[in-house]
């Protein structure tokens, strides 16, 4: 095969899959792994793809991509909905305590299928997500408080110091929380700085912690890291992740729960 159909090969993979690694081009394509590392050198050069440690990203999986509300509300829209309703089994038929929301759209999910439960008023709910706070305040019986602070328009969260200090002064029984990057190494990761300070307070006050996260999450790494593996307890996606990635969750003993 010709370097340049190899290079054809490679990225359709890399669409395909989102992430390719060097063992593994050089296993399909039958080359040593330095002639795989000089197409990849080639394809970052004309703008293909991004090096990382061991292979490559797209590069639309940039560290500090970050989509905007809108886009990512048509992004995975049917396995985000499946997301949520699968996370629901971390609260059980009885459940009657407090739940905290973090923003984003597979949180969003999440609040979407927890509406029945919420209009009974039988839980709590907390959310520092504008999009969500206006949803389910409009749900008839629902008991919800909203943390406060500066909104960050991309998101339509509020961030900055005084909500995370709210946050860390709470302590609910659930907290679903969305993330941008699951990785084996780094562990949940978002682009921006103030998310994931508010992030990392949700993690730390929860008493059980359940992230939701599209399969395309899963392996990404982005700027700033809010938590690692052995932080969270359920990660609720749609897809298994590779090896890599599920022998860690595996040590960390964190449950896996596919969509």
């Amino acid at each position: 095969m010709y370097a340049t159909e190899r290079h054809e090969q490679i990225e359709l993979l890399l669409a395909a899959q989102g992430r390719v690694g060097v063992v593994e081009l050089a296993e399909r394509f039958d080359v040593t792994t330095e002639t795989i590392r000089r197409d990849l050198d080639h394809l970052e050069s004309t703008g293909a793809l991004r090096r990382v440690h061991g292979g490559a990203v797209g590069r639309e999986r940039a560290s500090t991509r970050e989509p905007s509300l809108a886009e990512r509300l048509e992004h995975h829209g049917r396995a985000k909905e499946a997301i949520g309703r699968r996370a629901l089994d971390a609260l059980g038929p009885d459940f009657t305590g407090s739940v905290f929301l973090d923003a984003g759209t597979t949180t969003a999910a999440v609040a979407t299928a927890l509406v029945p439960r919420v209009a009974r008023g039988r839980m709590e709910v907390v959310t520092h997500s504008l999009t969500l706070g206006h949803a389910l305040a409009a749900v008839p019986g629902a008991s919800l408080s909203l943390v406060g602070g500066r909104v960050r328009g991309l998101t339509a969260a509020a961030v900055g110091a005084d909500t995370v200090r709210t946050v860390a002064g709470l302590r609910p029984d659930v907290a679903f929380v969305g993330t941008n990057g699951v990785s084996a190494t780094f562990g949940l990761s978002t682009p921006d700085p103030d998310e994931a300070a508010v992030k990392r307070a949700i993690v730390a006050s929860a008493r059980r912690v359940v992230v939701v996260a599209d399969a395309e999450k899963l392996g990404a790494e982005l700027l700033v890291g809010f938590a690692s593996l052995s932080d969270i307890d359920v990660l609720v996606t749609d897809a298994a992740p590779d090896a890599e990635l599920a022998d860690a969750l595996a040590a960390a003993d964190v449950e896996v729960w596919l969509a």
